[in-house]
């Protein structure tokens, strides 16, 4: 049965027999743009979360400009599975958001076959950290801007030039908190991914 927490149900606890590839993916993006929110909706197993109390410690280090009433952070990762279809099932490792946990991001992009990079436009600058660590490693990404309530909807065309996007990365928008979006945004990742690259 679903709870607030997660809210729909999880039935599967093990790899089903029928897959046969299993494929690491990152849900990348700055601070409090939602990706403990994102893996939490699409997982199919109870995710695995390391947050942490924001305290007073956190302030002049984190920049909390724009997240008020944000009382947790990812420390660590997040972890999730979900199975996309019978045979594929995707790892999903949530990256922490401040620019002190970059050694975690390093750690967690290896073996990674992609990423999905979570966009907010009212901090859109913030995002240019987590993609250029994410091409110093050669990890390729689709973006997913997580429209927030009350945030300004701009076109995506708009959005592709001031991230500085190639005209071949996946762009699209999802909410964070709705399981459909999130995993239409997983499927438009890993069709990128296995296109044949020129």
């Amino acid at each position: 049965m679903g709870s607030a927490l997660y809210p729909h149900e999880r039935v599967v606890d093990y790899v089903p027999r029928t897959v046969t590839r299993a494929v690491k993916l990152l849900v990348a993006g700055n601070f409090g743009v939602g990706k403990t929110t994102f893996v939490g909706s699409v997982s199919e197993i109870r995710p695995l979360r390391t947050e942490e109390t924001i305290t007073e410690a956190s302030v002049g280090v984190d920049d909390m400009a724009g997240l008020a009433g944000k009382q947790t952070t990812t420390v660590a990762m997040d972890f999730g599975r979900i199975t996309l279809n019978p045979r594929l099932a995707l790892y999903l490792f949530g990256t922490p958001g401040q620019r002190r946990f970059v050694p975690m991001w390093e750690d967690l992009a290896v073996g990674a076959l992609g990423a999905i990079v979570l966009v907010d436009t009212r901090r859109i600058e913030k995002a240019d950290e987590a993609l250029s660590v994410l091409e110093e490693r050669g990890v390729p990404y689709a973006v997913a801007i997580n429209e927030f309530e009350g945030a300004t909807r701009f076109p995506l065309d708009e959005v592709r030039d001031a991230l500085d996007l190639d005209a071949e990365t996946p762009l699209l928008s999802l909410d964070a908190r709705d399981r459909p979006s999130c995993v239409r945004s997983l499927i438009t990742l890993v069709e990128y991914l296995l296109e044949p690259q020129p």
